[in-house]
């Protein structure tokens, strides 16, 4: 599927880390619409259950993975934030992953900690809520191409 960035216009794949930034990842380019229910046509996610993998934001760690749906045009991730914003979950589209290492069991997206911790919050009963889950896209959406991150931390893609 081809993505454009927010501005609606095709990006071009960049040719370093260095160009990398405004929605353009190091790993191709992304063009056309934001879809933040599913995975990028590049991150692979095939390999295994996802639950119990560590996830990294733009600027490091901020949790483990409590539970994963792979569902078509309903993907999302439950992420368990520990002691980092006082044991709540929050809810990631799969939209904003941007690389999965089944080796490290990591899991790289593509938004920052303040990001994350400013999305309308998760609760258990509403993760399927049509009205959530609107509000959700919508903030992630929001932020697409806002984060100039172009590989995980130690990282050379």
């Amino acid at each position: 599927m081809d993505r454009l960035d927010p501005q609606n216009t095709p990006s071009q794949e960049p040719t370093s880390a260095l160009d990398a930034r405004d929605g353009a990842f190091e790993r191709g380019a992304l063009s056309g619409a934001f879809d933040p229910w599913r995975y990028r046509d590049d991150v692979a996610v095939t390999g295994g259950d996802l639950v119990g993998y560590k996830v990294e934001a733009s600027d490091g760690g901020i949790g483990k993975i409590d539970r994963a749906s792979s569902d078509v045009d309903a993907s999302y991730l439950v992420v368990d934030t520990g002691p980092w914003i006082f044991g709540k979950k929050v809810m990631l589209p799969a939209g904003v992953v941007n690389d999965i290492d089944h080796d490290e069991r990591k899991v790289y997206v593509d938004r920052n900690k303040d990001q994350i911790k400013a999305a309308p919050e998760y609760e258990d009963t509403v993760h399927d809520d049509p009205a959530y889950r609107e509000r959700l896209g919508g903030y992630y959406g929001g932020t697409y191409g806002a984060t100039g991150w172009a590989s995980p931390p130690g990282r050379v893609m």
